[in-house]
């Protein structure tokens, strides 16, 4: 059995189309969305970044950092956003060194403190997320919680 890779999508630029369809599938966002931002990261147009968890050829998980499009707190930005695993791959640690690979990935570029809105409770605090604050999702009714990884 081959370990899992945790990559920057920079280091397989040839995943793009793929990883943007497999965010779409699991987020509902048009596949062309995920395209337009990760085409900015990869040309270098924004130092935000894609990483991804493969098992072999598999897309086991992965998250992006964007600019603040889906909050009202646009002050708080740039944003973790699109966190996912397959059911298959959870409980094995794989979007808690997601997270980690991009703080450091982002903070090596000069970018923290990062930000998350989630309505998740005790996950991200394992990771080194701090709740601060509550700000509202665009279109949700209920507030969500916001946290920052300074």
């Amino acid at each position: 059995m081959e370990p899992l890779q945790y990559i920057a999508l920079r280091e397989r630029p040839q995943l793009k189309d793929r990883a943007a369809a497999w965010f779409s599938e699991k987020w509902g966002v048009p596949k062309e969305a995920y395209q337009r931002c990760m085409e900015a990261y990869l040309s270098g147009e924004t130092p935000n970044g894609w990483y991804l968890c493969l098992d072999g050829n598999a897309i086991a998980g992965g998250l992006g950092v964007i600019e603040n499009d889906f909050h009202d707190r646009k002050d708080l930005a740039p944003n973790v956003c699109a966190v996912y695993t397959e059911p298959d791959y959870r409980g094995r640690g794989i979007a808690g060194r997601l997270l980690n690979l991009a703080v450091d990935d982002m903070r090596a570029k000069g970018v923290s403190p990062l930000y998350l809105l989630t309505d998740h409770t005790g996950f991200y605090e394992r990771y080194g997320w701090e709740f601060l604050c509550l700000a509202q999702g665009d279109g949700e009714a209920q507030m969500s919680r916001l946290y920052v990884h300074r």
